[in-house]
């Protein structure tokens, strides 16, 4: 559930995971068990829920063949 606390960062940092998973075309389960991480982690954190870690970032980040501040950037090019 997004909340007025919700920020935009992380916010930002939810839009670009997902569009990055989607461009490798994996699912939630999959980058999940790549980073190690709970599925359901994994779809909170896509829908801006979670306030990730900046290891949990890592994680994903490298899962996705990424750097972890593609992950973060406005004009993201997943």
């Amino acid at each position: 559930m997004i909340t007025k606390t919700t920020t935009k960062t992380r916010l930002l940092f939810a839009r670009n995971l997902r569009r990055a998973r989607e461009a490798r075309g994996i699912s939630q389960e999959m980058l999940a068990e790549l980073a190690g991480l709970h599925r359901t982690y994994v779809g909170s954190v896509e829908r801006g829920e979670r306030n990730i870690s900046i290891d949990n970032i890592e994680r994903l980040a490298k899962a996705l063949g990424l750097e972890p501040e593609n992950l973060l950037r406005r004009d993201a090019d997943c």
